[in-house]
This record gives C-alpha cells, sequence and structure tokens, in this order.
C-alpha cells in the first residue's frame, strides 16, 4: 500500500530522511535511507536522495515496500580462535569484520549471515537464552571492526552470574588504540557523558546533554613520529561498557582511533609533503581496536581468569609500517 505524504512549508529545509524518520516512527532513519536507495521514495514523482533539502510543498509517495526477511541465528561453520573454555562459558578472540549478532543489512545474508553468534551455534550447539533468539550466549559485545576477546555464557545461569559481574564493574578490559595526533599526557581519565547523535543515528556523541555516565582511562605505550604524521598507541580500561565508548571518547579529545571515519579518522593516510613522492597512501580497512585482555570471575566456581590476545598481524603490519 502507497503512503503519501504533502510537505508543510514549516519543513522547509529539513532533510528528506529526516523528515521521513519523524512522519514514520516505525521506521528507523537506516531502513529509510534503505527506502531511499531502493527507489521506494518519489518526490514529485521521481526518486531522490536521502540528503535532498525539503522546500514545503513537495508530494512525497512511498511505495509498498516489500517484507524484509526475518532476523535470525543460524548455525554456520566459521572458523573460530577459542583462547578459553569450560563447561559454563568459552572467551573468543573476535576478528575485525564479524558481527556479533544479525543486525541491519541490505541483503538477507549481509543480515543473518556470517556472525560470531553463527560460528558459536556451531560450535556449541545449546547457549544461554537470556539474551534472546537472536543473541544467544552474548554476556557483551564488541563492536564489527573491533578485534578482540568477548565472553559467552553456555547456560542460563552462567549468563546471570556474569551479568552481574559485568553490572557491578567487576570485569577488568583491557584495549588497545592507536589514535591520530600526539598526546601529551602519559595518562588521563575521560568522563563524558554518551548519548545518541540526533543527525546521524548510526553515531553516538559527548556534546548532548542528559547521556549515560562513560568513564574511560587512557595510558600511553608508545609515541610514533612517522612518514605519516604523528600517533599515539594506548592502553585504555573502561569502567562502563556504552556503545562506542572509547572511540567516541578518543575522538572526542581530537584524536580519533586510526581506521575509525565514523568519528573523524580519514580512510587514507596521506604521507608529509616531503615524502609525498616517495610513498603512497596508507589505509587500515578497519579500526585500530583490539581488546587486548579481560579479567573477571569464574561465575560457578570464583576462580579468577586472567586471559589476553596480542594485537593481529594487520595491526602489528600496520604499525611496522608507520615505524619505518
Amino acid at each position: 500500500m502507497t503512503q503519501q505524504f504533502q510537505v508543510a512549508d514549516e519543513h522547509s529545509g529539513k532533510r528528506l530522511d529526516q523528515f521521513l524518520a519523524s512522519h514514520l516512527p516505525d521506521l528507523s532513519r537506516a531502513r529509510v535511507q534503505e527506502l531511499i536507495a531502493l527507489q521506494k521514495v518519489l518526490v514529485d514523482g521521481k526518486p531522490a536522495k536521502p540528503s535532498r533539502r525539503l522546500r514545503g510543498g513537495e508530494t512525497i509517495e512511498i511505495l509498498a515496500p516489500a517484507p524484509r526477511p526475518p532476523l535470525r541465528a543460524t548455525a554456520e561453520e566459521i572458523p573460530l580462535d577459542i583462547v578459553y573454555q569450560d563447561d559454563d562459558l568459552a572467551v573468543v578472540n573476535k576478528p575485525a569484520g564479524m558481527m556479533v549478532h544479525a543486525g541491519a543489512g541490505s541483503t538477507e545474508d549481509a543480515r543473518n549471515r556470517g556472525t560470531l553468534v553463527n560460528a558459536l551455534l556451531h560450535r556449541f550447539g545449546a547457549l544461554s537464552g537470556v539474551g534472546g533468539e537472536l543473541r544467544p550466549g552474548i554476556v557483551h559485545r564488541l563492536d564489527r571492526n573491533t578485534s578482540g576477546l568477548i565472553v559467552v555464557a553456555k547456560h542460563d545461569r552462567a549468563h546471570r552470574k556474569l551479568g552481574e559481574q559485568f553490572a557491578r564493574r567487576e570485569v577488568h578490559k583491557i584495549y588497545i588504540a592507536l589514535v591520530h595526533g600526539r598526546l601529551q599526557q602519559d595518562q588521563g581519565t575521560i568522563q563524558s557523558a554518551i548519548s545518541r547523535d540526533r543527525l546521524r543515528r548510526t553515531r553516538m556523541t559527548t556534546r548532548r546533554a542528559g547521556g549515560r555516565e562513560a568513564v574511560s582511562h587512557y595510558q600511553v605505550r608508545e609515541r610514533i613520529d612517522s612518514p605519516y604524521g604523528k600517533f599515539t598507541l594506548l592502553e585504555v580500561k573502561i569502567e562502563t561498557g556504552r556503545t562506542h565508548q572509547i572511540r567516541v571518547h578518543l575522538s572526542s579529545l581530537g584524536h580519533p582511533v586510526v581506521g575509525d571515519t565514523l568519528y573523524g579518522a580519514p580512510r587514507e593516510i596521506q604521507p608529509r609533503e616531503r615524502t609525498k613522492q616517495a610513498l603512497p597512501g596508507l589505509a587500515l580497512p578497519r579500526n585500530f581496536l583490539h581488546a587486548a585482555a579481560i579479567e573477571f570471575k569464574q561465575p560457578l566456581t570464583g576462580k579468577q581468569l586472567t586471559l589476553e590476545r596480542p594485537l593481529p598481524p594487520e595491526l602489528e603490519d600496520f604499525l611496522r609500517v608507520l615505524r619505518g
């Protein structure tokens, strides 16, 4: 069934996707943008871009979109780096590029295939159901383009007890991050509340009032003065686990994580002027952020577990290039 809107003059200047997101409360802005990309949205009878600025008076038609296939978790044979496991839990070293569970995507494969959950279901069969059908066993998350250690619960009792440790901030995690620029202080603490960006819903921000408390501590491991500019290698510990926390906090200091184009890092790093003829541009197709260590108690025995994984080869290689 086709939906139709007449744009009132008061909405003049609004982007098309913003207008539709506010008039279609059942659809996310990402879904609205997807419908526009599929040419299911017409402005005065013609397809338009999400960024089109409305003038007022236009007629917008939304052609009946085909229903999307449901999100689902399906066992899938995918190699896993299991760092530790027992009868109650497993700790996995997730590679960058792998989504933790099914999510947004333009095709069914992009939405449902290749996830950590799918790999876990194939490896272990049954997992905890506390997180729901889409997130079996998942106690906490890592961003798609972040690598490193993630804890998985094999049954509900373990999941609840692990969740209590996270809630009481008894789980200690160490991340390694490479950021643009030279941090002057050898260590510091960032205490900036985090909330969702009003304009770009895929982003988080520290610039809005009323966000959720977030605390990150950083320590400088190495300062690198390279032909591509200055960089700082950091060890980061977080007290809270907000969405994109480390990435947002470091970007708020003016030092975005290398590779993190969502928060201000360039897609390609150009060499300094004096070396341009000798060196090509440098790109990292992921975030230079790795969950390197985690410490927590085995949920049933109380035994202290401390687990580590070094930087993956692609990040070590990137550092070698910078160091020359």
